[in-house]
């Protein structure tokens, strides 16, 4: 961030290439691994693809931050529910990385109903030379066996294998819309509207129900659950955002059912700015802790708060993403583009938050300068060494060669998923059905 924004040089690359869209195609979620080695992209095909960051070679050094294709699979397939007459799409809501125990990933995939446990391996040696099979894997006949040989492992081309390992059904009545796995690094938790659960990794058939907001009559339904997660470093506790733009801090050693949060985050509204559209566009659509685990990044429709887990009163930060469009409230509407949920991020030192908008815009902050950016994943920006420059959003008046105006904004075109690489400069946007990756060769670590 800063003033080195201009002279930033920009690797790329992209998830498909189409001239067309078509719906499975479109991006739902992107996380990277904890290394940030990984990266894995799910859509509303089911399908999950995993991208793998290139060693830097000596003879290019600066290749290192190319991400290319390491496996693709079909996580989830369309299924029917017959006794609600209900389709279940197959559409990966979220992906989220285990911490890694051995040579192989384990990565936890979602849609709606299902979450899926999966195990990605990798082979480059196959063993020949057996006693009782011959080069096809044929039973030979035993007469003609001789003497004993020991099977030698030989080199082979690589091979990625993604298995799935643990299928956990049936925990859902609602839409899953997040799941996060606890630092204990055994259990993980995943929330639909109304309730969120607590799973073990190993057991697929129970799981324990943590949080139930749902009433003894629907009619006296006033909000939703729209987010969760676990905090980084306390297996304890988790936060969970409603509809009404409020965050719960529950303590699980409190209760075992955590109805009863331990602290309410909820910014008193100003009745000044009070319309029709003030309860949609307050509703938090993601919460992420912090890497250090002491503040909470929140997003609703229209700003991006940090608040301190010590203080519940007010955030501590807010940051105007598109505030141009508070005098559009009426058309979004109109257009359901006021129920989009967009996502945020957090830079691998805190110091930098990333959220995104329309016309394929997304919003950087500095919270250390105050400085903030907006720039664009677009075809034109993504070339080779090309430089991402700055955009600007002209309301009225006076506007300068490069402004685009506000009434000429592309809202089909939303930058709703992005991730932030845990430890450098790399950032993945996901842009309808193409996956922008883009690296800041200036300031590639973290400040």
């Amino acid at each position: 961030m800063g003033e080195d924004t201009d002279t930033r040089k920009i690797n790329h690359s992209f998830l498909r290439d189409h001239s067309y869209v078509t719906e499975a195609d479109i991006i739902s979620t992107v996380e990277f691994n904890h290394t940030g080695e990984l990266l894995a992209t799910g859509d509303k095909g089911g399908r999950v693809v995993i991208f793998q960051r290139e060693p830097e070679s000596k003879n290019a050094p600066h290749s290192q931050g190319e991400y290319d294709v390491y496996s693709t699979f079909q996580s989830h397939e369309p299924e029917f529910d017959y006794l609600k007459s209900l389709e279940i799409e197959e559409k990966i809501n979220k992906i989220k990385w285990l911490p890694q125990q051995n040579a192989a990933h384990s990565l936890l995939s979602t849609n709606d109903k299902t979450i899926k446990l999966w195990k990605i391996t990798e082979r480059d040696k196959r063993p020949e030379g057996y006693n009782l099979k011959d080069e096809e894997g044929k039973l030979k006949d035993l007469s003609t066996v001789t003497s004993l040989q020991v099977p030698v492992l030989k080199p082979m081309d690589l091979m990625v294998e993604v298995s799935p390992r643990r299928v956990f059904a049936n925990g859902h009545t609602y839409h899953i819309n997040s799941i996060s796995v606890n630092s204990d690094c055994e259990t993980y938790m995943s929330a639909d509207d109304l309730r969120i659960n607590l799973w073990h990794l190993a057991i697929t058939d129970r799981s324990f129900n943590i949080v139930d907001i749902k009433p003894a009559n629907m009619e006296d339904l006033t909000e939703v659950i729209t987010a969760s997660e676990f905090h980084p470093h306390h297996c304890n506790l988790f936060v969970y955002s409603s509809s009404k733009g409020s965050l719960r801090l529950c303590d699980m050693r409190a209760a075992a059912l955590c109805d009863k949060h331990s602290k309410l985050f909820e910014e008193p509204e100003d009745p000044s700015n009070r319309s029709f559209f003030s309860e949609i566009i307050s509703s938090v659509s993601d919460v992420k802790f912090s890497h250090s685990g002491r503040y909470m990044l929140t997003r609703d429709y229209l700003t991006v708060k940090v608040w301190d887990l010590n203080m519940e009163a007010r955030p501590i930060e807010t940051y105007q993403v598109h505030d141009y469009l508070r005098s559009k409230l009426c058309s979004l509407y109109e257009n359901d583009c006021i129920f989009d949920k967009f996502e945020c991020a957090w830079n691998g030192s805190d110091s930098v938050i990333m959220t995104g908008a329309y016309n394929n815009f997304f919003r950087m902050f500095d919270r250390n300068t105050k400085r903030d950016v907006t720039l664009e994943a677009s075809r034109e920006s993504s070339k080779p060494r090309a430089v991402l420059k700055p955009r600007r959003v002209c309301v009225g008046g006076k506007r300068r060669r490069d402004d685009i105006s506000v009434d000429s904004l592309d809202f089909t075109k939303k930058i709703l998923h992005t991730a932030w690489h845990p430890a450098e400069n790399i950032i993945a946007i996901a842009a309808t059905n193409n996956l922008y990756i883009f690296q800041d060769k200036v300031n590639s670590e973290m400040h």
